[in-house]
């Protein structure tokens, strides 16, 4: 969400050096951005941050993530720009010195459009639409020859990414279950389950079913980050709930398919995926459970019918079949019955 303004800084000041500075585990995706030159991975620096601040060439620090110990360690280092929002945290107000203010708990706009909002000290006038957003991002092409001959006997590799680490929604087990019955009918589709170790041994002890159909194979744990990009990029298409590989996969120009319940801040309005072939499906109305914040997986979720998502699925097989990858016509639709999802989608113009 934070790599497009990237991009944006690079087009305005060409000459600009950018280094992101995020945590081990996500160091692998940012490096494939071409519009970063450096990754500083915190773990590597969190013992003496003023330190090093101090030794640094670093002019500007944007805290796209509030974090009080970076704030104060940049102001004692006597970073000369330090942008932060003055109405998220006291501590940015007080250690910032190019301030902006803006509020996600009242606003309409997209997680991503709020990155943006950062740049307004560095000459940003108007918040981008979302499919410009998406022609921002730049990455590094990838290829792999042992993931290619995982994929090469299947003329479609649809990935699933059913759990979410307790970061959002989950649709059920037995509407994956479902839609990959309904794909066996297809047989140029192949699926693959993708999630952490810990997650592949959840989805074996409570989606056995799913795991033994002769279309299915789980790769869960097999992956680094980095391989993960990967095999995203070398598929077909991607399904998933709000997680990071649904916007991976978005954020890579892979057919990418979000599933949200309506309620905010879980809404698509906030979380849909960021692509060229990007979308997302919620149901028009909340339900009872929507309120309860330790529900993995209300009714919200339960009734996109999985037969909604394979006709999604099917068309991406067919505009494989017919070699169109032009990018969808942003839209926004609502269904004319309740009991339908509606399909909200954001992309690049072709």
């Amino acid at each position: 969400m934070t790599l497009p303004i990237c991009t944006w800084l690079k087009k305005k000041f060409p000459q600009v050096k950018i280094s992101i500075m995020c945590r081990a585990y996500a160091a692998a995706i940012v490096r494939r951005s071409t519009a970063v030159d450096a990754v500083i991975e915190l773990e590597s620096v969190s013992h003496d941050l003023v330190t090093f601040f101090a030794c640094s060439d670093i002019d500007t620090v944007i805290f796209a993530q509030p974090d009080q110990q970076l704030a104060v360690a940049a102001f004692k280092a006597g970073i000369p720009n330090r942008i932060g929002n003055a109405r998220q945290k006291v501590h940015q107000l007080l250690f910032c010195n190019r301030r902006v203010r803006f509020s996600k708990r009242i606003s309409d706009l997209h997680e991503s459009q709020f990155n943006f909002e950062f740049l307004r000290p560095l000459g940003l006038k108007t918040i981008p639409e979302l499919s410009e957003i998406a022609a921002l991002y730049r990455f590094s092409s990838c290829d792999d020859e042992q993931i290619r001959r995982l994929l090469r006997p299947h003329p479609f590799n649809l990935i699933i990414h059913m759990k979410s680490n307790g970061h959002g929604r989950e649709w059920p087990m037995e509407n994956f279950f479902a839609l990959a019955q309904q794909l066996r009918s297809n047989p140029s589709i192949h699926i693959w389950v993708t999630g952490s170790a810990e997650e592949g041994q959840w989805i074996e002890r409570n989606a056995s079913e799913l795991l033994r159909l002769p279309n299915v194979s789980n790769v869960c744990g097999k992956f680094t980050l980095d391989q993960l990009a990967t095999f995203i990029q070398m598929a077909d298409g991607l399904i998933a709930s709000g997680t990071g590989p649904l916007h991976m996969a978005a954020a890579l120009g892979q057919r990418t398919l979000g599933l949200f319940p309506p309620t905010r801040p879980m809404h698509p309005g906030r979380w849909a995926p960021v692509g060229r072939h990007a979308q997302a499906l919620y149901m028009p109305t909340s339900c009872l459970g929507c309120a309860d914040k330790q529900t993995i997986s209300c009714d919200c979720m339960k009734n996109i019918a999985p037969d909604v998502v394979a006709e999604i699925v099917l068309q991406w097989r067919r505009e494989q079949q017919e070699g169109n990858c032009a990018t969808n016509e942003s839209m926004y639709t609502r269904p004319a019955k309740d009991s339908q999802p509606a399909l909200f989608t954001r992309a690049a113009n072709a």
